[in-house]
This record gives C-alpha cells, structure tokens and sequence, in this order.
C-alpha cells in the first residue's frame, strides 16, 4: 500500500504554514516538524493543565494522567515494558546520566566497545569512563565506505567487555546497520548493548522488543514531537545500575536515570506522537486487526515512500564526478539522510541553496569522527540533504535540479 501523502501533510500545520509555503524541508535529520497531534496536546498542557501531576484535583489529575498515557503508548508501540522507558531533556543528557551509572557499576579493567561511526553523543560519555580506567576499545568504520564490519567486533570481544555502544546508523552515513544481528554477537559474548536509534527511529519507531538490544535511545524531536530524550532500558539491567536519580525513586525504574525532574508537557504531549501513527494506521488500514505489529506496520509505509524518494537522490550524486557521496549508494539500506562531501564550504552550499527555497545545512553534525575517519577536509564540511516520510517527489526533484545548478 503506497503512503498517502495528502492525509500525511494535513497532519503537519507546517505545511499549512504561510510563512514556510513553498519551502522545500531538507533537514529534518536535525529535527523533524512537528505533528498536530503533539502540538494540540502540548498547547492544552500548558493552558488547562499545567499544574504539578498526580494531585488529586482534576487539572492535575488529568495531566498525571495524560504522561502515563505517553508512556504506555510508546511502550505498547515499541513492544516493551511501560516502567522500561523513560524521559529526559535529551538523548545526549540521557546518554550521559547513564554513562555516570555505568561508572559506577563497572571495574577497572572492564571494557566498553564504541565505534567512529556514532554522533558524538553516544560516543564521548563512553570515551571519557576511561578516565575511570574503564578500557576503551574502538570497533572503527572502512574509511571508504563508512560501514561497520561485525567481523571487526567479533576480533574485538572478549571476557572483559562488558558493554558495546553503536548506531543504528549513523547521522552522516546513513547505512542501516543490522542491529538484531550485532545484539546478538554482542549477547554471546556475555556483554549489554546500547543502541543509539536517534538518525533511524524518525523513518519508523522500531519494535524495541523484537530487536532485543538491552539499551535504546532516540529523540522525539525527530520524531515529529516535542524537545526530549526517549530511553528504553531493559527492566534487570536498569535495577542492576547504580540509582542516578532521588533515593525515593529507587524503585521506579524510569526515574531512576532521571535526576531532574521530567517536563510535564513535553512528555504528556509525546501521547501526541503514538496518535499520529495510530491515525496513519487508521487512514491506511481502517479497523483490520494489526495485533502488535502497528511498530513494523508503519515503518514499512514510511520506509517504502521514503526509499522511493531517496534512490534518485542517490543516483544523481552518485554519478557527479565533482562530489562524493558518504555512504552507501543504495536505498534499500540507508536512511534518507545523504551527506556529500564537496569542493568548498558546504555551509556555503547550503546557503545558495536556501536562496531556492530548499532548507539544507553544511557542517559536521556531531559526526566529527566519522569524517574524519572518511578523510572529509573538516574545513569544508559535508552538505547533509536529510528528508523522512513527509516530503514529496516534486521536492526531491527541486532539490535535484537546484543541486545541478549551484555544483
């Protein structure tokens, strides 16, 4: 069933929006437009019921209410426990607050597996437990293609790793790695996985459950809802940790990585997010009986939409001799988040192309390691053209013809 991209676009008041009318949105790898479902929540929130939750008046009773809400729908969608996921102001605080516990929990001489392949976000908090003499060990990228070779993982597990930190794929390479397949090596070897999701889960919020990987984290923002950090954590490692949030909290998993107190309408309004995929659901299927598969349901329509969209960007850049693209050259295994290296500032680039109407931006996106692995000259940076389930043909086509003109 093809995506139907009209009842789509009528769920983002952005494209309803005068002052971005005949703007074409290519950079949504930096944070996603946000769905009415959430803004509508967010906007009740803080009129009717922005209040401290879970008193027993109706305001905050309702607001208490609408965050357990958000939680359960997200862990009903990703399959997993409520109590295993969890909120904060980012994935890069929630990453860091868990590094914190990991410190705690681990020896000197354990070891922690990282790639260059990640943001830095799930990459520097890991890097900097070696100050607690945690051994950091680096499971590197081919520098030609990007990739990351399970075989080079294999080499590097033994008895002392303990953890294994990785992307799903990565903001600047894009190549979808296998994740069950990675947990799994990582399993045998007697060793936890924490899976940064952030540059895949805005092209379908994955079946957590299904993958069995022991950590996740992405970003709402990206996935077309409010500025906050998501983590799945499995409910036996998440109690094995060391407690980062209030004694009290002790026994609440999802506060237990939380040591600030959560914004009550941020995460009320992620309920807003689970509405939107029930609605494409419903749009698409009507009342069929999806069981628990609504997850795979709906990434597989944004994924078709968005691979037929992203192989004729890939095919154009491919075959320009001027530029190189990062990553791999087909569809089918990467996210539609295309970086090209190119021969002068690619801010420069982004800016020439603003002056089309094509939002696009140069730099290094926090990928500085991956680059760097992939010899990019830092000093020009790459132009990242990312786009997810909401952009149209005529957009991409745009975007190709504005591409051939400024190169």
């Amino acid at each position: 069933m093809d995506l139907d991209l009209d009842f789509v676009r009528k769920q983002f008041p952005a494209f309803q929006t005068t002052q971005l009318e005949g703007q074409a949105f290519f950079q949504s790898a930096g944070g996603s437009y946000a769905c009415r479902q959430v803004i509508n929540r967010l906007t009740r929130f803080y009129e009717e019921r922005k209040v401290q939750p879970y008193d027993p008046y109706s305001a905050s009773t309702l607001g208490g209410e609408e965050m357990d809400e958000a939680r359960k729908g997200l862990a009903d969608f990703m399959r997993v426990k409520v109590e295993e996921v969890s909120f904060g102001p980012s994935t890069t605080q929630n990453t860091y607050v868990l590094s914190q516990a990991f410190r705690e929990w681990l020896k000197p001489g354990d070891a922690i597996i990282v790639t260059n392949q990640d943001h830095e976000a799930n990459s520097g908090p890991w890097r900097r437990l070696a100050e607690s003499g945690v051994e950091i060990r680096e499971w590197c990228i081919n520098s030609e293609t990007g990739s990351l070779d399970i075989i080079e993982l294999e080499r590097l597990l033994d008895d002392n790793v303990k953890l294994v930190c990785f992307p799903h794929c990565s903001n600047v390479i894009g190549e979808i790695n296998d994740v069950k397949e990675i947990v799994k090596t990582i399993h045998a070897a007697g060793a936890v996985s924490c899976v940064d999701g952030v540059s895949y889960a805005p092209h379908g919020i994955p079946d957590v459950g299904d993958l069995g990987t022991d950590i996740y984290l992405f970003s709402a923002y990206k996935t077309f809802g409010p500025h906050q950090g998501i983590m799945v954590i499995r409910e036996d490692l998440g109690f094995s940790l060391p407690n980062q949030g209030h004694y009290f909290n002790e026994k609440t998993l999802f506060s237990r990585f939380t040591p600030a107190g959560p914004d009550h309408a941020q995460v009320a309004s992620c309920a807003g997010m689970v509405e939107y995929f029930d609605s494409i659901i419903e749009h698409h299927f009507g009342n069929a009986e999806l069981g628990s598969n609504k997850a795979n349901v709906v990434h597989d329509l944004f994924r078709d939409h968005e691979t037929k969209l992203l192989q004729p960007l890939l095919d154009y850049v491919s075959a320009k001799n001027s530029v190189r693209l990062i990553g791999p050259s087909n569809a089918k295994n990467r996210a539609p988040t295309v970086a090209i290296e190119v021969q002068e500032s690619a801010n420069d680039i982004a800016s020439k192309l603003a002056q089309k109407n094509i939002m696009a931006a140069g730099g290094d996106f926090y990928g500085k390691r991956p680059l760097k692995a992939m010899n990019v000259d830092m000093n020009i940076g790459v132009l990242r053209l990312s786009f997810v389930h909401y952009n149209d043909k005529s957009e991409v086509d745009r975007l190709i013809l504005a591409l051939d003109e400024i190169i």
